[in-house]
């Protein structure tokens, strides 16, 4: 058999892995990007049930609007022309359940200054403070990796000095300071549900990156996460590249601490110059590497790393108009009560089968959210709460967990999960056409998580920064990219890719993004039908013509 050889061999295809695949190709690289699932994505791809869509780990993306970061990031990419964005309910894209009360968010910082401010105006000044005060941190954030002048390091620490001030401490000692509401504290802190940690415990430097990537509102992709690993992968391909799915690597094949290609599971060999991990460190080190390959050093931090939670996930069809139940484009997340701490440790460390519901769980229709995903008749769901790998220990010591005692496993969850949906939207048990649920076992299987984890490694102050991994890894030509690096989320992956391809070609991250005039993302409302062009209509039309009864 002829011997393949690459520059680039990219394993795994999350939207890390293809942005570096796609600055290495376009620079001239030969570049593989292999995906052991049947289509790539990761966390970002789409899939079908009974030709519903659903989109696991993409609900929202911000600062999709001209000028900013993630427009200027899919242009700098050269697929921004191949992307279509609708954008969530403005006067609410974040709807907030809390008990028996509903407090919206509205897109621009002040409209939610002032929306907070008329719920609670005994905090009217405290929200300012806080809000502006997470607005200029995040800001702050963004400055570090455009450093480059010594006049620029001279005086980095007047330009970052609340970065400096609040970044060793936690959300909720920070917000402790400045909000007393219980209320209050509990909207401002719902987008928890975004990293992955309770307050208590995330980074508030993380948080504040979280929160102000909203701050303007919120997006959801055409045709799902599925749209945005579409055109990405077209990138790949209009370059050179190639994208090969069903691929599974076994291991990395290390020579004298040197990376020099994969060994695939049918024991196909596959050479490359350099090596790009777009899987998470352990499965990176202590599967694809090996233990015996890597250093004391390498392997006493795999052993002390944290990943994040992991999730269940209710992919839901019903068939009723939702909208008279006051459903709209806008997330909603659903808090049995305000103790965000509380509901964390609950949801993290007790029995997922006792209760009728879940202390927490966050909805999102994304029929709503994608107009041209409607057929007229189904709106299609994802109901999702987080848990503790352990949680479902009584199947993650069997190498095939499938069975009834799964089975029923689920469908008590299922159950579960219909319940708490019911307290937003009642009469929707009768209303069901499909419903299957995604467990860790499910994200093991399809995205290869280490414990089926969601957001990488666990975003605490001690796994972020200079404490998280790196692009470079001790191996020489091995890279990693994702995000258990340079951060999380549908933006954070991808600028990880960009940031790992630069490590390899020896230029800046800023040198692979440079905005193209004639790359342009097209943006429409969701709610408002007078702003999509006439192909929307007809897509929409032609869809609800071949589901006509």
């Amino acid at each position: 058999m002829e011997k393949q050889q690459f520059d680039t061999l990219v394993i795994g295809s999350g939207a890390g892995g293809l942005a570096a695949a796609i600055c290495l190709a376009r620079s001239g690289q030969k570049v593989l990007v292999l995906e052991q699932h049947d289509v790539p994505g990761g966390w970002c791809h789409s899939f079908q049930i009974d030709g519903h869509r659903f989109s696991p780990g993409v609900h929202y993306i911000g600062l999709v609007g001209e000028g900013q970061s993630t427009n200027e990031l899919y242009q700098g990419l050269g697929v921004a022309n191949d992307l279509v964005f609708f954008r969530m309910n403005p006067n609410a894209y974040e709807h907030c359940v809390i008990g028996n009360e509903r407090i919206d968010m509205p897109a621009g910082i002040e409209n939610l200054i002032s929306s907070l401010s008329k719920r609670f105006p005994d905090e009217k000044k405290n929200i300012s403070s806080y809000l502006h005060m997470v607005q200029s941190v995040s800001q702050q954030i963004q400055l570090v990796p455009l450093m480059k002048t010594f006049w620029d390091h001279v005086t980095i620490p007047y330009r970052t000095r609340y970065m400096g001030k609040y970044g060793l401490f936690s959300l909720k000692r920070v917000i402790d300071w400045y909000i007393k509401d219980p209320q209050l504290k509990a909207v401002l802190n719902v987008q928890c549900g975004d990293h992955g940690l309770p307050p208590y415990r995330a980074s508030f430097l993380v948080h504040c990156a979280v929160m102000s990537h909203y701050f303007d509102g919120a997006c959801y992709p055409m045709g799902g996460g599925g749209g945005i690993v579409k055109a990405m992968t077209n990138g790949v391909k209009k370059h050179g590249g190639e994208v090969r799915t069903r691929q599974k690597v076994k291991k990395i094949i290390i020579e004298n601490n040197k990376a020099i290609g994969v060994e695939m599971e049918n024991k196909e060999q596959i050479f490359a110059r350099n090596i790009i991990s777009n899987a998470d460190p352990g499965i990176t080190y202590l599967n694809l590497v090996g233990t015996e390959n890597i250093s004391k050093k390498l392997a006493k931090k795999l052993a002390s790393t944290k990943y994040s939670v992991t999730s269940l996930i209710l992919f839901l069809t019903l068939e009723m108009d939702v909208k008279k139940s006051g459903m709209d484009s806008g997330n909603i997340w659903l808090l049995r009560d305000n103790n965000i701490d509380a509901i964390y440790q609950k949801l993290t460390s007790a029995d997922i089968l006792e209760e009728k519901e879940f202390p927490a769980v966050f909805i999102s229709c994304t029929t709503l959210k994608d107009p041209t995903s409607f057929n007229g008749h189904h709106h299609n769901f994802e109901v999702v709460t987080f848990i503790d790998y352990s949680s479902f220990s009584a199947f993650n010591s069997n190498a095939d967990y499938h069975g009834e005692a799964y089975s029923l496993c689920k469908e008590r969850i299922m159950d579960k999960m219909m319940n708490s949906l019911e307290k937003v939207l009642p009469g929707a048990k009768l209303h069901v056409v499909q419903m299957e649920l995604g467990t860790p076992k499910t994200n093991q299987f399809y995205i290869n998580t280490t414990n089926g984890n969601v957001y990488g490694t666990e975003k605490t102050i001690n796994q972020i920064g200079p404490f998280s991994f790196g692009s470079k890894s001790e191996i020489k030509n091995l890279f990693l990219c994702g995000a258990s690096t340079l951060s999380h989320g549908v933006g954070g992956a991808t600028n990880s890719g960009v940031a790992t391809a630069a490590a390899i070609l020896g230029c800046r991250a800023a040198e692979l993004i440079v905005p193209d005039k004639d790359q342009n993302i097209r943006i429409y409302d969701a709610e408002d039908a007078t702003t999509w062009p006439d192909w929307v209509h007809q897509k929409r039309e032609s869809k609800k013509k071949r589901h006509q009864f």
